[in-house]
């Protein structure tokens, strides 16, 4: 498939408010797609809006996390998190979470424009580790390979399937910047 022309732009906490019928459409439509990303299928709108005005948001507000979208023709078709506030013992580290591409905008693009704005952020606020936990054989694993994250290991069992039908391993992954 050829790429989306798109642009990725940091959104606070205003613009999530803004976006929040399209974040939670990439989120419910993801998930019934099987993505894992800590939901379960069906996703409720309610519960949708909840993760990203409360939790995402207040967050973002807070200066511990970022967010970035990848917007075509306006319309926001994914998203993912930096989390940049970590224990005292890890400054120095920043992990990637809710790594989200729309499935209608899926091998376009989006995910490594995303994942290169993440890093390049943790990069410029003087991050030096970034890591990050997928769900083994996920189809994002070679977008992450591919941005020069390597296999730090597998964990079995890690987390159910979205359908809850069975449980799988989580590979996690780091880059050094």
């Amino acid at each position: 498939m050829t790429n989306l022309p798109h642009h990725i732009a940091e959104l606070d906490a205003a613009d999530i408010a803004k976006h929040v019928d399209d974040l939670c459409r990439v989120l419910m439509d993801s998930v019934a797609d099987g993505a894992a990303i800590s939901f379960m299928t069906p996703v409720p709108k309610g519960d949708a809006e909840r993760f990203w005005l409360q939790d995402v948001a207040t967050t973002v507000e807070g200066g511990s996390r970022r967010l970035f979208g990848a917007f075509v023709d306006q319309r926001l078709l994914g998203t993912v998190q930096l989390v940049l506030g970590m224990p005292p013992n890890q400054p120095h580290r920043a992990e990637i979470s809710k790594m989200i591409v729309h499935p209608d905008g899926r091998r376009r693009g989006l995910g490594k424009a995303l994942m290169n704005e993440a890093l390049t952020v943790a990069k410029r606020v003087g991050k030096t580790l970034v890591t990050l936990d997928t769900r083994t054989g996920d189809a994002a694993e070679p977008l992450y390979r591919g941005v020069g994250f390597k296999e730090a290991g597998v964990v079995p069992d890690f987390a159910y399937d979205p359908d809850g039908a069975a449980k799988h391993a989580t590979t996690y992954m780091y880059r050094y910047l």
